[in-house]
């Protein structure tokens, strides 16, 4: 029999975990210190990236006196600036350059086949922005925070349509739909003129030039 505590437990009571929207990864945690009156307070600090790999990508920082504590308000941060980035047949629209304190970062568009050619934290923001192929390099120093703010800005500065298919499909979905109920609202407004037009029994007279007179108005035929 195994050894533990609880011999009424079993793997099928477990709760399945449900999938979540964005995924996660932590690029970095270290620890920082603040001087204070009275000594130094020491804390952790968390940069978390967060995307769906359809175009959306969000970037957060958080400091807490816990790891978990501060991954967390990195997460919280991370959701609250998501930012969508265009993508085009598995790559980038065009080629930027970015330069942002000690950072530069360049971003090329590649061909079907190349995958994602990046490291560190470019690579990582880049597989959760759901890129499948990039060339790109980056400059100057290794902070991955400052490597990171940098590639979001050179993200941002794409240009292009936006596509998610997901909600593609639902907006056009809807388009169709309202097109459908314009079309139905027009038909019924229609029969609706006409069964007052037979209610009333309206008729149609016509008219020659003669029966009109300079000014427009009709005349009127005394015998009729």
């Amino acid at each position: 029999m195994p050894k533990t505590s609880r011999p009424d437990r079993k793997r099928s009571d477990r709760r399945s975990r449900e999938p979540k929207e964005f995924e996660e990864t932590t690029l970095s945690v270290d620890r920082v210190t603040r001087v204070v009156k009275g000594g130094r307070r020491l804390r952790f600090r968390a940069v978390v990236v967060i995307g769906n790999k359809k175009g959306k990508v969000g970037l957060g920082t958080g400091k807490a006196s816990e790891v978990q504590s501060a991954v967390q308000k990195a997460v919280s941060d991370a959701k609250r600036n998501m930012i969508r980035i265009p993508i085009v047949n598995g790559t980038i629209p065009h080629e930027v350059d970015q330069k942002f304190k000690a950072a530069r970062i360049r971003i090329l568009p590649a061909r079907e086949g190349t995958g994602v050619i990046a490291g560190g934290a470019l690579r990582v923001i880049l597989e959760h922005v759901g890129v499948q192929n990039v060339l790109s390099k980056q400059y100057g120093t290794n902070n991955k925070l400052v490597n990171a703010q940098a590639t979001m800005k050179a993200l941002q500065r794409l240009r292009g349509t936006p596509v998610d298919p997901v909600e593609e499909a639902k907006e056009e979905k809807e388009t169709k739909a309202k097109k459908i109920v314009d079309m139905d609202k027009e038909m019924a407004g229609a029969a609706q003129d006409r069964e007052a037009l037979e209610a009333e029994q309206l008729g149609v007279m016509e008219v020659s030039k003669g029966d009109v007179d300079k000014e427009g108005t009709l005349k009127v035929d005394s015998e009729k």
